[in-house]
C-alpha cells in the first residue's frame, strides 16, 4: 500500500507525528488524543497535511487541528451545517461554513460528542458526493 503524501512529497502521518513530538507539552498530548479519537471514530479517515496543519479527510476534508500558544483548535470544515447538541463549538461561530472547538490546557474532551461530530461530518461529505 502506498502511503499518502502532501503536495511537497512528504508523508502527512509523519509530519503530524513530528508536530506532536515537537510540542513537548499539553498541546502535543491534546493533539495526540484528538488524533487517536478521530481514527477510532472513523478507521477509514485519511491524514493530510495542509497549511502546516494536521487535516483529516473522508470524501472531502472533515476537520483539522491547529496548535496555538494557549489552545488546540479542532476545526470542522463544514461545521455550520452540523448539529451540535452538546454545544461543543465555541469558536468561529460567525463563520459561514466552519465551526471549531478550542481546547485549553485544563479542558476535557467529550469523546462521545466529538465522535458524533466527526461521524456527522463524514456523513455530510458522503451525502454531497451522491
Amino acid at each position: 500500500m502506498t502511503r499518502p503524501v502532501n503536495s511537497s512529497g512528504q508523508d502527512p502521518t509523519r509530519l503530524i507525528t513530528r508536530k506532536i513530538a515537537s510540542l513537548g507539552d499539553w498541546r502535543g498530548e491534546m493533539l495526540a488524543r484528538l488524533r487517536d479519537l478521530i481514527h477510532k471514530t472513523d478507521p477509514d479517515i485519511r491524514e493530510e497535511w495542509k497549511w502546516g496543519t494536521a487535516v483529516w479527510a473522508h470524501d472531502g476534508m472533515v476537520c483539522s487541528a491547529g496548535t496555538f500558544k494557549d489552545r488546540v483548535k479542532l476545526n470542522f470544515f463544514r461545521g455550520a451545517a452540523l448539529d451540535d447538541p452538546e454545544g461543543l463549538f465555541n469558536a468561529g461561530l460567525d463563520a459561514k461554513a466552519t465551526r471549531a472547538i478550542d481546547f485549553g490546557e485544563t479542558d476535557a474532551i467529550d469523546e462521545a460528542a466529538v465522535s458524533d461530530l466527526v461521524r456527522a461530518a463524514v456523513a455530510l461529505n458522503a451525502s454531497a458526493k451522491t
